[in-house]
């Protein structure tokens, strides 16, 4: 579940990054306004008992959380019809301190009187006929989030939007000269990525018995360049792979950490930190390695079967 939740994340970083340019380090707060606002529809909001007992609820909030993110991500993508490189990465940084830090931290955790966190009760996510109450049931919703975003994200970048967007990336002066609107295309590309990144926080939820600031940290928007790094700049393989290969890292070293926590109590202590060094050494290696990320690997694993037997 976590692969998935990670994956949906990645899809929206590596749209603004991969196929846009737009370097993002804030892409966090769009998954937090996901998730809370999907919460506080299922929470606060006077659902009528119709939609309730069809379980209509849950995936209806979804789609508003997602609209809403994505509009939120627009407010944020405003700065980059005038400025580019560290200046947006700036304001991308801003949209993780105004979001969650202060907006999410001290107000909309404060409603109803609830304090930091918000408690999902059992039963409350429901689609359908289907009360999403265990892992099983999460994975099954994740593979069908997953593989909407995925093929709606494939389908986009072969239309106009998807080759303006390109365009924008590779030299966003001769798009302008070729007649695209760069602003517009570039709003569209924000829009989408939150879009995105409002599912995987309404989806991650279901993951939760409560939910709270603490689980968008700035950290988690660095993660999600660094898994499009390490899987490849400009591909959805790269967004999959990257997902696939640092949760597996991180689940690795965890296993491998927990049996020498009683030899090494200090280990367990600063687990924490050895994950972001792990983390920071990943992308160290693959940007000395493999710059082009495992996307490319695959491209060339790909290629020699595909030529296979011959060389040429």
């Amino acid at each position: 579940n976590l692969v998935g939740y990670t994956i949906l994340g990645a899809l929206g970083v590596q749209l603004l990054i991969g196929f846009c340019g737009q370097v993002t380090l804030g892409h966090a707060a769009f998954l937090a306004v996901g998730a809370y606002t999907s919460t506080l529809l299922i929470l606060e909001f006077p659902w009528p008992k119709l939609l309730l007992d069809w379980g209509l609820a849950y995936p209806i909030s979804i789609i508003v959380a997602a609209i809403v993110a994505g509009i939120w991500s627009v407010l944020f993508g405003l700065p980059s019809a005038r400025v580019k490189g560290f200046y947006l990465i700036l304001t991308t940084m801003a949209a993780q301190f105004i979001t969650v830090d202060l907006i999410i931290t001290q107000y909309i955790s404060q409603i109803g009187g609830r304090g930091q966190a918000f408690s999902l009760p059992p039963g409350t996510i429901k689609v359908g006929p289907w009360v999403i109450d265990s892992d099983l049931k999460v994975y099954f919703m994740m593979l069908v989030f997953v593989i909407f975003c995925t093929v709606a994200m494939v389908n986009l970048l072969r239309s106009k939007v998807g080759r303006a967007w390109v365009a924008i990336r590779d030299n966003d002066i001769s798009a302008e000269v070729m007649g695209i609107n760069v602003v517009k295309y570039k709003l569209l590309a924000f829009f989408a990525a939150g879009f995105i990144g409002g599912i995987a926080g309404a989806f991650w939820i279901s993951n939760l018995a409560a939910i709270s600031p603490e689980h968008f940290p700035w950290f988690w928007s660095l993660w999600l360049v660094g898994v499009i790094l390490i899987g490849g700049a400009g591909s959805i393989h790269g967004a999959i792979f990257g997902s696939l290969f640092m949760v597996v890292i991180m689940e690795a070293l965890q296993i491998a950490v927990m049996p020498l926590g009683d030899t090494f109590p200090k280990l367990l202590m600063d687990f924490l930190f050895i994950k972001e060094a792990v983390f920071g050494l990943a992308i160290c290696a693959f940007m000395i390695f493999e710059p082009n990320g495992l996307a490319y690997r695959w491209w060339q694993i790909k290629n020699y079967f595909n030529l296979w037997p011959f060389s040429y």
